[in-house]
């Protein structure tokens, strides 16, 4: 499926409901630490099983027991796999958000530099007109203290 066909709304969209899980499973805090803590449990009950048929012979109870770990094992590798896809499928989404900004962003600084640089030149055709107005305003001043010494 390639992103390049969906439009900007949908884009926006997925990366929110993807980031809204994201946070819902970061909010809890221990969360995620919990669920590896139960996956490691899973693999402890498994060893336990296989150890304690290994010493006592084959038991239901250690049948249960490796059973029920498998299937804690299993749960926690398939959430795993699905939260890095998630992670991964997340940076795409934002990787081609990027890039399309960047595009419009292209088009609109050739759109602003032209602006800046007319701005610029007629900023500094103001400066200069205010550079030789402050000059003949001190050359007149001058003038007319050199006038009044004279007439002293």
């Amino acid at each position: 499926m390639s992103m390049k066909k969906w439009t900007d709304e949908e884009l926006i969209s997925t990366r929110d409901n993807l980031e809204s899980l994201g946070k819902d499973s970061k909010s809890s805090g221990s969360g995620a630490k919990m669920w590896l803590f139960t996956g490691l449990l899973g693999a402890f009950a498994v060893s336990t099983g296989v150890t304690f048929m290994i010493l006592d012979g084959v038991d239901v109870m250690s049948i249960i027991l490796i059973i029920m770990g498998a299937i804690t094992c299993m749960s926690w590798y398939k959430s795993d796999k699905q939260r890095k896809d998630n992670l991964a499928f997340l940076a795409e989404i934002n990787r081609e958000i990027k890039s399309r900004k960047l595009k419009v962003k292209e088009t609109s600084k050739t759109k602003n530099t032209i602006t800046k640089q007319v701005e610029g030149a007629e900023r500094a055709e103001e400066a200069e007109s205010q550079k030789e107005d402050a000059v003949a305003a001190s050359d007149s001043g001058s003038d007319s203290k050199n006038s009044e010494k004279l007439d002293k």
